[in-house]
Parts: C-alpha cells; structure tokens; sequence
C-alpha cells in the first residue's frame, strides 16, 4: 500500500529546516525532516574535535541572533534542554601594547572606554538598541517589502547601507572605536569598502548592548537538540542519514522544502524547477570562505590584556587599517599575512566544555572561496601577537580548512559560511528578488510539490536565528491555503 502524501518535506535538519518544520507542525500539517548527517544540527552542531572531553563547535558558536530571534524567543527550548551562558563581557577587541576596546552589555561603560568617542558611539547604537524590538521584524525579513516602523528602519538603514569603512571614519576620531566596529562588520565576510558592509557591524554591536553574545551550555548543538526535541513533542518527524539526490528520492508530499543552498537545489530538482526560479538560483554567487581552528589547551589563554579573559569572543586583527587591508586581500582573491582572526574562549565560562584544568578555543580566518591555502600558522602568529606564549598552552589542534568545512557541512559551499555572498545585490536578491522569495513554484493542479526554499541563501541570510525557516513556513502556509481555496 502506497504511503500517503506527507503535508510538507523538509530537506536538511540545520536550524532553519528545523525551524521551518516547526512552524508547519505547530499549524497541524504533518511533516518529516530529512537529513543526510546522522545529526541533526547543520552549522549548530559540537563535536571532540581534539582530545576526549574537549568540546568544540563544528561551525557557529556564539549567538547573538540566536538570543534575539523573534521566533526562538517564542518557543520553549529551555524546556528541551538549552540554556545561554553570557560571557562577562560580549566582545574584547586588543590592540597593540597591551592595550584593548572593551564593548560591554552596557552602552554607557562601552562609550566610557573611547575617550573622544564616547559620545558619538552612544548617538550611533543608543537609538539602534531603543528601536531593535521594532527593527527586528524589519531587518530580519526579506527586503522588499512595505516597512511597519519606517522611522526606525530609516535610522538603521541610512547608515547600514554604506560601507564599515566610511562609516567608522566619519563617525570615530579614535583608533579605539574605529577597531571595535572595523571588528563587528568584518563578520560581513564583504572588504570593509563595500556598499552595505556596516550593516553587519550595525546589526551585532547592538545586540552586543541589547542581548549580549551568549553561547548555549555543552556547544551549539545543544540549540539544534532543543528545536529537533520539541519538533517530535509536536508530532514532527525526523529522519537522519537520508541523503536525497534527486526528487524521485523524497517521499510522497505535498510540499518540499530545501534547507540547502541554489547550487544544492539545482541537482535535486533538475527538470522539475521552472525556467525563471532555475536561472535565479543558477546567477546565485558564492562569497568569502572560513579557515577554521579549534584547539585543546592546558590553560586560558595568556591574553597581553588579562581583562581580555572576561570576553566570550575576541576580534583580532588590529586597527580599522589593518582589517580593511587584509578584507580586501582576500575579497580580491588573495590570503593576508596577519589575517582578521575571530576567536571564541567559552571554556571560561562554560565548565562542560572542556576538563578541569583545560580549555577549548575556536577561531576562524576569512580566506577566498574554496581556497586551499593553509593558515593555520598565521591565525596563531595572530593570536600570538595579542597572547604571547599562547602555542606553549596548546596540546592539540583541529584544523577545518574551507574543503573540510563542506565536507561536513554540505550548505558551506567552498567554505562559504553565509550561504552566499551577502552584499547590497543579494542581501534584495536572496535568491530572486521577490517579497516571498522563499517561493520557487507553488506546485501544480496535476499533483507536482510546491517548492521552496529556506536555508540562508534565503532572506535573512546567515547566523542561527531560524528565521529564514519561519518566513518559508508562512510562505508554504499560505500558498496551501490559496490553493484550498
């Protein structure tokens, strides 16, 4: 007997197809998640990557969208297992000399510790972390579509669309405040010179004031655990190590949706994707890669700046001079000497990462698509140059360079991270310019699937935040009610 057609399937279980099946599930539509890995997780999940009891994150690992998400907010994750850790201090940014910029909870002792700039950095986020609970459904959507709180997208996106590079010039007089937001946008993975490129530093230095950078307790995993556990409270089903290769691979349904990336997507539908969505998702570009260490050390790093050590995540990379430099080497195809270094130290502050005695650090570099140069060597010099003595505190490293990245994480895409270049072009096209582009066909009257998609080559694009995942949902939702009707 055939089986009966499922309401909606859910190709990949990161945490926007999870998010997607949840939001489809809660809505009584009987759904299954299919996921090639034997985890669920995608980019959210921990892994020993070195020594036994050294627990590290496989890709993100600090989560301010996450702790801001207007959709995880709702759900009862706490329930099924996650709880937030916050560092002392959300981010330490050390310069040379022993010195370092400190961006605290607090936007009042953030702008104490800029000198001249204090003023000017709490005119630039005060209102940003006034206006986040009305920016957030703005910022967190697809683009292209009719603002609910146009004044305070306005105060956002005026500046948001110019470069991090213009804009720390002409708001900072110090080499303080221009590194600490030089720090923030280069999580863009853009060169700080280009268009939209301080939206990223924008967006993360007010949630560092608004939410903090919180990691959850035992590794980011544990927040794709949560969502997978309250799915199956609910009635979802999940299937691990089910890789599809094709669509006569899914089991019968009336809906498929495809946390994966364009290129992903246009294997497995072939023929069954329409001429218009098909040539979107093939003019769909991938951006810069992650070069990505994780080490187990016998101690805390020995930080230059011991307050350095309060910090959940660290920016190393100098001055706004020396990030614009090295972002641009690689946006032009090249591998910086002394790259810009991210860098995570949760062990001092969450136990359950590693044994007594010993610590854990996660760090990435930004390098060209699929490059297989190695810089393991420069992240350390790097690390080195804030921390002398630091390669005497290492036992082991875990080396992930971009083909590695892909390799156990099939959406990073040459090491891409962001699911696509996320500049000006296709932060609107992402990826086909429309006010529901998580749409690729509705599905037809002769029984064929609506298509769609809800990875982070879908509006908003990269972190985990699930929101990519709760737009498609609604899109399937409503789309099934159009055709019942």
């Amino acid at each position: 007997m055939s089986e009966s057609p499922l309401d909606a399937v859910i190709v990949g279980a990161g945490p926007n197809g999870l998010a997607a099946a949840i939001v489809l599930a809660e809505a009584g539509r009987r759904v299954r998640v299919l996921e090639a890995n034997d985890d669920v997780g995608g980019a959210a999940r921990s892994a020993e990557l070195t020594s036994d009891g050294f627990l590290h994150d496989l890709g993100s690992t600090t989560h301010p969208l996450a702790a801001a998400s207007p959709f995880l907010r709702q759900l009862p994750l706490g329930e099924h297992g996650l709880e937030w850790v916050q560092a002392d201090l959300p981010v330490a940014h050390p310069l040379d000399d022993g010195r370092a910029v400190m961006h605290h909870r607090s936007l009042d002792e953030t702008a104490a510790g800029l000198g001249p700039d204090a003023e000017a950095w709490i005119d630039l986020f005060g209102p940003l972390t006034a206006d986040w609970p009305r920016l957030e459904r703005e910022i967190l959507r697809p683009l292209l579509h009719w603002p609910r709180h146009p004044v305070a997208l306005a105060r956002f996106g005026l500046p948001a669309l110019r470069s991090a590079e213009g804009l720390a010039r002409s708001r900072f007089e110090t080499t303080e405040a221009r590194a600490l937001f030089a720090g923030h946008a280069a999580h863009s993975l853009l060169a700080l010179d280009q268009a939209a490129s301080a939206s990223f530093g924008l967006v993360l230095g007010t949630l560092a004031h608004r939410v903090g950078w919180p990691c959850p307790r035992g590794g980011a995993g544990r927040i794709t655990a949560a969502l997978a556990s309250y799915l199956r409270s609910i009635g979802g089903e999940i299937e691990t190590n089910r890789r599809i290769e094709l669509v006569d691979d899914l089991p019968p349904a009336r809906n498929v949706v495809f946390d994966l990336t364009p290129r992903q997507v246009l294997r497995i539908t072939g023929e069954a994707l329409p001429r218009r969505p098909r040539q979107a998702l093939v003019r769909f570009r991938y951006g810069t890669a992650a070069y990505k260490v994780d080490w187990a050390l016998d101690g805390p790093i020995p930080w230059a700046n011991p307050a350095c050590g309060r910090a959940g995540t660290m920016h190393l990379g100098g001055t706004l001079e020396e990030i614009a430099a090295g972002e641009r080497t690689v946006a032009d195809g090249g591998t910086p000497d002394a790259p810009f270094v991210l860098l995570a130290q949760h062990s001092l502050f969450d136990p359950t990462r590693a044994p007594d005695g010993g610590h854990t650090v996660w760090a990435y570099c930004h390098v060209p698509n699929a490059s297989t140069v190695d810089m393991t060597d420069r992240i350390e010099t790097q690390i080195e140059r804030f921390a002398p003595g630091f390669r005497q505190r290492i036992l082991e490293r875990a080396v992930s360079p971009p083909a590695e990245l892909e390799r156990q994480n099939a959406n990073l895409i040459g090491g891409d991270i962001n699911g696509g270049a996320q500049d000006l072009a296709q932060m609107f096209a992402r990826p086909h310019l429309s006010p529901r582009p998580y749409r690729l066909t509705r599905g037809g009257g002769d029984g064929s699937p609506g298509l769609y998609m809800c990875s982070s080559s879908t509006p908003p694009g990269g972190g985990v935040h699930g929101m990519c995942g709760w737009h498609a949902a609604r899109t399937v939702l409503h789309d099934t009610r159009r055709r019942g009707r």
